[in-house]
């Protein structure tokens, strides 16, 4: 009996986990060692406190613009029935405190009426405070592709690196910021589907492919009311990009003699047909296309066969 082995949680690097505590497995985010080194206070306070709600304000920094509604109420519900697991964790201000990570767990609990929630109090500048909150959003699985593309290019803008740098940083793959980055350049009807979810990062880079955001709104439209997956729209771009021209190529390259046979045979047989050749001509196939089956069972009759509901 094959037994399936238990994926090792993934650590914290030293510097954020100074700065964040103790984290259970279910709440812990895969951040990077490279991406916090940088992040480590030399004060901590490591007693949890009972913080009023209302002494706390959000993280400005924050990148996620969305909140999932249904998500949200579960997590309320839960901290409702069990409690908070895992303190929030946040840094003193001159007015109360600022939170640096959390954001869910501050929001639920206000969202059920409680008047106080367990915090970790740390110490932490406000470069440290952006970066913590781009890294937290950036590794949180349910960010759309729009919420994390706009993360990475602040990210690599406020520190002022490369892609190159940004993604050795950040434990990621260059290519990954770069997908990222480039679906901030179709437009902006294209860019709220993504973020409403209605289309995936796959069927974002379909649409990079095409030439112009006329064509990709169109397509991208097109995709959405026929519900095409990935793949679907990849081969519909293709058909864009290729589809005419390769046929005009094929009929350019195709023998005069060829060309003028394929017509005879498409006005006998009622349908388009195709040659294809190779071997300087001593190979190939013909193609009969089709529009229906009543067609189909035309161009039967007409080289002879009888049709198969016939037989």
């Amino acid at each position: 009996m094959t037994v399936k082995s238990t994926p090792k949680p993934k650590h914290l690097g030293r510097g954020l986990q100074s700065l964040l505590g103790p984290m259970s497995e279910t709440e812990s985010h895969s951040v990077p060692r490279a991406a916090v080194e940088a992040l480590s206070p030399e004060k901590t306070v490591n007693t949890v406190q009972e913080l009023p709600i209302d002494s706390i304000s959000v993280n400005p920094h924050q990148a996620r613009t969305y909140w999932n509604e249904e998500k949200l109420q579960e997590l309320a519900m839960s901290i409702q029935a069990n409690g908070i697991v895992q303190p929030v964790v946040v840094r003193k201000t001159p007015t109360g405190y600022q939170l640096i990570a959390g954001e869910r767990r501050y929001r639920a609990s206000k969202r059920i009426g409680n008047k106080t929630i367990p915090a970790f109090v740390r110490e932490a500048t406000d470069e440290q405070m952006l970066e913590l909150a781009l890294v937290e959003n950036i590794h949180r699985a349910d960010l759309n592709p729009i919420e994390r593309a706009k993360a990475y290019e602040s990210y690599i803008n406020h520190f002022e690196l490369n892609q190159t740098e940004a993604a050795k940083r950040l434990g990621e793959e260059r290519s990954v910021l770069a997908n990222h980055l480039r679906i901030l350049d179709l437009p902006s009807e294209v860019r709220q589907i993504l973020a409403d979810g209605m289309l995936s990062m796959g069927h974002a880079k379909a649409l990079l492919a095409l030439p112009d955001n006329e064509l990709r709104n169109k397509i991208a439209n097109r995709a959405l009311a026929g519900r095409l997956s990935v793949r679907d729209l990849e081969r519909l771009v293709k058909d864009y990009l290729e589809g005419p021209a390769k046929k005009g190529r094929a009929r350019i390259q195709k023998a005069p003699h060829i060309a003028e046979l394929e017509d005879v045979l498409s006005s006998q047989l009622g349908s388009r047909v195709r040659i294809e050749t190779k071997m300087k001509g001593q190979r190939g196939k013909m193609i009969i296309e089709f529009k229906s089956l009543d067609e189909f069972d035309s161009v039967l009759e007409k080289l002879g066969i009888q049709s198969a509901s016939d037989i």
